[in-house]
């Protein structure tokens, strides 16, 4: 059993609210924030503290309150422009003011390049241009001496509302569909999540990922074709691609993944 403590997730979405719900099961005093009056009676329901906290170009709600944690996890959309910068900002320093003593901070791994081999944690991996703003979030986060920070790095997102089978219509040309898929599903999400806590592996950045990596034709054919629906065109050639690596993870917390095998996995998506 998990040592009761207080976690505040910053963004109750697909992870975050399923999230919110499995800590409160093991006896976790939870705060939600959403960012709309709506979601709040949702939470309510759950047992989740809610909060309405909208981050722009400032944060817009009661962040000392939401604050009054152990734990903070944030999980909220990427975005690269400045005004996203600003609010990080603003965040930090109301952590630091806080009784947050941990960071979860969920980040991608779209943020390494397409190097045509394997990728890891190490900082030595070519950095994705197109994802370098995101490494500066990271950064904001992980380098403040004040609270200890944990960024894990999902690969794509799968699992609840997210079926691989709806992911590409009918009418799609897909290129480049020999490439290597690196997925996971929400179930392991949560667990990584709850093993990070439990186990107490603060300032470290772990990658995420099933441990299998078929090809993209492969994998979202058979997802297509098991809802009974009509898959897209594949282009069956390989340019660029990556692997993401999961030993770390696996090494250091010890972590049994639910779906470590992706193929596998889509008799989940049955229905």
């Amino acid at each position: 059993m998990m040592t009761k403590k207080s976690i505040s997730i910053l963004g109750c979405g697909w992870l975050g609210l399923p999230l919110a719900e499995a800590l409160v099961n093991d006896g976790f005093t939870v705060k939600g924030s959403t960012t709309t009056t709506d979601k709040c009676e949702v939470l309510l329901t759950k047992n989740i503290q809610p909060y309405v906290l909208s981050i722009d170009e400032e944060i817009d709600g009661n962040l000392d309150h939401f604050l009054q944690s152990e734990i903070l996890f944030i999980n909220v959309p990427f975005r690269k422009q400045k005004p996203f910068l600003n609010a990080y900002k603003t965040l930090v320093k109301a952590i630091e003011k806080s009784t947050i003593k941990h960071v979860i901070f969920i980040s991608s791994t779209s943020v390494y390049s397409e190097v045509n081999g394997e990728v890891t944690e190490d900082m030595d991996t070519p950095v994705n241009p197109a994802k370098k703003d995101l490494i500066v979030f990271e950064d904001l986060f992980k380098n403040n001496p004040n609270f200890n920070t944990t960024i894990i790095r999902f690969a794509g997102l799968i699992g609840g509302t997210r079926n691989p089978g709806n992911f590409f219509k009918e009418d799609k040309v897909v290129q480049n569909a020999l490439t290597p898929v690196n997925l996971i599903h929400l179930e392991d999400c949560i667990g990584i999540v709850k093993t990070i806590i439990k186990k107490q592996k603060w300032n470290t950045t772990y990658n995420a990922a099933a441990t299998t990596h078929p090809t993209k034709a492969n994998y979202y054919k058979l997802a297509t074709e098991q809802m009974g629906k009509k898959p897209a065109e594949f282009i069956e050639e390989l340019s660029s691609f990556k692997i993401v690596s999961n030993q770390k993870l696996i090494d250091e917390l010890n972590y049994q993944f639910i779906y470590p095998d992706l193929i596998e996995g889509l008799k989940a998506f049955k229905n």
